[in-house]
């Protein structure tokens, strides 16, 4: 028998996104229906950000074995036992998996049904044995690993993110198909726990971020003993009679083979559109994901868009920030635009790469007066004492100093960006940087002295030296 439920909100996925709606709609007393098909959490929780985090942790560890004797500290070669890594990751999971459950959500007054969801029509939800007509509705069904369409690749065994982390034992030789984030982040943790690792890139690894920058990166990497072939398109996948796989490739230099133990496929990502009846409900999709307007509104005005399955950046912080604005809109009727000139990114390698705003090439695409102002970790008295001087700090301003964008590589970058997020944000200049005081000694300072270098090449100019040499004359 059917249910019919008329609550003020229906949201559909259980992900980061999903539950930040939920959660706040709950809080203000408005009546919500969660509906999730799958784990509670979604991919961040069990097959993303977490796992791929605790796995990183685990290796940096033993990283820091091998590497201690600069410290004075005899290195060693770890013993690695991988289904100790394997149960490390799973209970760090289980220790967050509380905050995103079933019960808690329903102490907190949502009512969620654990079902798979499709649009009837443009007002309804069916879900199991419930109808749902909520005055608004909310998809956040996220994404899920893009596998593409190699010859052979659906014959061979191969791993996703989804797949990676029930391993118990360590792979002999990981092959990675795509150089972006989740396959560099992968392939320095695999390799640091013993595996030998390659990794085939069609275009440029890390390509998203700026080339100075993961230049950085990908030369540890590799001094790490990580092959990275860029520019290499895989043409067909096969399992050799010996076992293992075989990747026939194309690059630069012409046709040629990767062979390894083991499959992972890191290829990006494809919106999770399918089945939810999207068409019924006169929402307008693509293969990217659902089409929104800067407010997350799908083009049914009842429905809102948010997180990857809405077509844009695909980060788990990103699905939290349109929560926001959905909320905003929905709860309180005040506008709210998706801006993402101000959303910050971070690619967990060692060295750490992170981004937030304009980059110096979009800087000289959009033309103008601009500054590009840097500092090297290894003139920081923190990076020095850590033996951590590899990476540098890039700031682009516009020709008055105001603060347009901020990469940074090396140690501890993904939480240094934050200050610069701020400062991208609330439309900071490098004065509001130069006359804040960090503590001493932290590596947040080079970001201090990189705002200070733009006075530096200020006293430069002509008429700025003239103006000095007057006050110390008169002075």
């Amino acid at each position: 028998m059917t249910t019919i439920l008329e609550p003020d909100i229906c949201v559909i996925g259980g992900g980061s996104g999903g539950l930040s709606v939920a959660a706040a709609a709950a809080a203000f007393g408005v009546p919500v229906v969660l509906i999730e098909k799958g784990r509670m959490g979604g991919d961040c929780l069990n097959y993303g950000c977490v796992p791929s985090k605790a796995m990183i942790a685990a290796a940096k560890h033993a990283h820091h074995m091998r590497h201690s004797a600069a410290f004075g500290i005899a290195p060693v070669e770890p013993a690695v036992d991988f289904s100790a890594v394997n149960a490390h990751i799973h209970a760090v999971i289980a220790a967050i998996a509380p905050h995103d459950s079933v019960e808690r959500f329903t102490g907190l007054g949502v009512h969620v049904i654990q079902d798979a969801a499709r649009f009837k029509d443009a007002d309804t939800v069916v879900a199991g044995d419930y109808e749902i007509r909520a005055r608004r509705f909310v998809v956040a069904t996220g994404s899920s690993p893009l596998v593409p369409p190699i010859p052979g690749l659906d014959r061979v065994e191969h791993f996703t993110n989804e797949t990676i982390f029930e391993r118990l034992e360590r792979p002999d030789h990981l092959v990675i198909i795509g150089g972006g984030p989740i396959g560099m982040e992968l392939a320095q943790a695999h390799r640091r726990l013993g595996s030998a690792v390659t990794v085939v890139e069609g275009a440029s690894a890390l390509g998203k971020d700026d080339p100075e920058l993961t230049a950085v990166v990908l030369e540890r990497l590799r001094a790490e003993g990580i092959v990275i072939r860029e520019k290499t398109k895989v043409v067909g996948v096969e399992k050799p009679e010996a076992g293992g796989v075989r990747l026939r490739v194309e690059g630069e230099a012409g046709e040629d083979t990767v062979e390894g133990t083991h499959l992972l496929v890191a290829a990006g990502r494809a919106a999770n559109v399918a089945g939810l009846g999207l068409d019924a409900a006169g929402i307008e999709h693509d293969r990217r994901g659902i089409k929104v307007t800067p407010a997350m509104r799908t083009t049914n005005r009842r429905v809102y868009a948010i997180g990857d399955v809405a077509g844009g950046l695909q980060f788990t912080h990103v699905a939290g920030y349109h929560a926001g604005l959905v909320i905003r809109a929905i709860l309180f009727r005040l506008r709210a635009a998706e801006n993402r000139a101000i959303i910050p990114w971070v690619t967990f390698t060692d060295p750490e790469l992170a981004h937030v705003g304009m980059t110096e090439a979009e800087a000289k695409k959009r033309g103008g007066r601009f500054h590009v102002l840097r500092w090297t970790y290894a003139e920081n008295d923190r990076a020095q004492a850590e033996r951590a001087t590899t990476g540098f700090i890039k700031l682009v301003t516009d020709g008055r100093g105001r603060i347009l964008g901020a990469s940074i590589v090396g140690a501890n970058a993904g939480e240094m960006i934050n200050l610069w997020a701020l400062a991208v944000t609330k439309k900071l200049s490098v004065r509001d940087l130069a006359g804040y005081v960090p503590p001493y000694p932290t590596m947040s300072e080079i970001g201090k002295r990189a705002s200070m270098s733009y006075f530096g090449s200020a006293a430069r100019k002509p008429l700025v030296r003239r103006l000095i040499g007057f006050l110390r004359l008169f002075g």
